[in-house]
């Protein structure tokens, strides 16, 4: 059977990373990895969006790309999808005429069939499979597409759309053939993972999914992402206590910001206190670990008003924090509001928020100092033998730190108690007991 080389980039979000899995997984047994895009026989780049800075990494990545392949006697096939084509279209076809074939995301599901045909491969392509490409420890779990929030500066309903969740049998059947492969931790993924089930009319929501996919053998952690501070009732809260292990008590709640009048000026489900939410989260769940999203310098944000954000960053003690400087999207409604905080503010006040942010989870790491944890191995370290890097239940892969952990029965997919030796800002090391 002909085999296919495909060297692939998929940028920005999990979620795009899943559509990229699914689109190699349903060229089936003929898809072939490339080690580099002069090797391949199509060059596949996922784009994102979202932001300035992703869009302009985005068409980075394919110019660089082109430059690249384009003078190769065996040109490899050039294929681009996802946000960026999505959210400018035709105008991206007109920049960068040198790609063969743009599929926004709703053409993603017969991208593999197109690029079958444009090489002339005579095979069907399987939409049911999925080429899993993070570590054997850990996969994504996307469980709807879209989103039906109007936050004022964002731009992902223009691109992907309303909310649309997937089944929950659906659901159930892809996390029982990943947990079937020996993947012990499965993160939930969405725009919105607490609105899940909405536009289904499925009442048990979240709740009801979470406590399915927890029954599915052999998984060690079920981590849910994206959760909207709006959906996070106290019912839901207490649902997912009864629920229990594999469920983690990990909250990734995207606040954006700690006072309501800025809140409110972003649109969001969820303007009041953000510290109410806070609460809620650590009376049903005590020692749970909290990660949330900040945006610095929103129009109207004055310095009084990013004064409370530091006091906010100072008094919750959350454990994982990432601030990014407000970007005026083309498009969104907060690009036209008045009152535009200067860029170089902006960063500035990134620069602030992260530093208080830094003591605040130097100080977290070094309460585990000594003590016995779980670390499930994601991977070797490139350049020391026998150590490996690894998370515990309350960091998430990419986004939050991670564990260093050396021992016997440290293997890529094992999960390993050991004693914490040392704490850093943002890492841990542990040695196997």
């Amino acid at each position: 059977m002909e085999k296919i080389s495909i060297f692939t980039r998929s940028l920005g979000c999990p979620k795009n990373l899943v559509d990229t899995e699914k689109i190699l997984g349903a060229l089936g047994s003929i898809y072939q990895p490339a080690t580099s895009p002069s090797a391949s026989r199509v060059v596949l780049i996922n784009t994102c969006a979202f932001i300035t800075p992703a869009v302009e990494e985005s068409l980075e990545v394919i110019f660089s790309t082109w430059e690249e392949i384009k003078d190769l006697e065996n040109r490899p096939l050039l294929v681009v999808t996802g946000c960026l084509v999505s959210r400018y279209g035709r105008e991206l076809h007109a920049q960068i005429p040198e790609t063969d074939i743009f599929a926004t995301i709703k053409d993603q599901k017969s991208l593999p069939a197109l690029i079958l045909k444009k090489l002339g491969v005579k095979q069907q392509a399987n939409s049911l499979d999925r080429r899993i490409s993070t570590p054997r420890s850990y996969a994504y779990l996307k469980i709807s597409e879209g989103c039906s929030n109007r936050c004022s500066f964002c731009t992902i309903p223009s691109i992907r759309g309303r909310l649309r969740s997937r089944k929950p049998d659906q659901v159930l059947e892809e996390a029982s053939i990943l947990a079937d492969r020996g993947i012990q931790e499965l993160i939930i993924v969405a725009q919105d993972s607490t609105a899940y089930g909405r536009d289904l009319g499925y009442g048990p929501g979240l709740a009801g999914l979470v406590r399915k996919l927890s029954s599915i053998q052999g998984l060690k952690r079920l981590r849910v992402m994206y959760m909207y501070p709006s959906g996070l009732s106290l019912r839901l809260l207490e649902a997912l206590a009864e629920t229990g292990p594999p469920f983690i008590p990990y909250f990734d709640v995207p606040f954006q910001h700690s006072h309501p009048s800025i809140l409110k000026r972003m649109g969001r489900p969820f303007s009041e206190d953000p510290r109410i939410i806070i609460a809620r989260i650590r009376r049903v769940f005590p020692g749970a670990a909290i990660r949330t999203t900040l945006i610095a310098g929103f129009p109207g944000e004055t310095q009084e008003l990013f004064s409370h954000l530091q006091q906010f960053v100072r008094d919750s003690r959350i454990q994982h924090l990432g601030v990014f400087p407000f970007h005026p999207e083309e498009g969104s409604r907060a690009a036209g509001f008045p009152e535009q905080v200067p860029q170089k503010v902006r960063l500035s006040r990134v620069r602030k928020i992260m530093n208080l942010q830094r003591a605040v989870s130097r100080a977290y790491l070094k309460s585990f100092q000594g003590k016995l944890v779980d670390v499930l191995v994601d991977s070797a370290h490139s350049e020391w033998p026998g150590l490996f890097t690894g998370r515990t239940w309350f960091q998430a892969p990419d986004i939050d730190g991670m564990t260093y952990i050396s021992g016997p029965d440290a293997a890529p997919g094992a999960l390993v108690r050991g004693r914490v030796q040392e704490t850093a800002d943002y890492d841990l090391t542990v040695l196997q007991e």
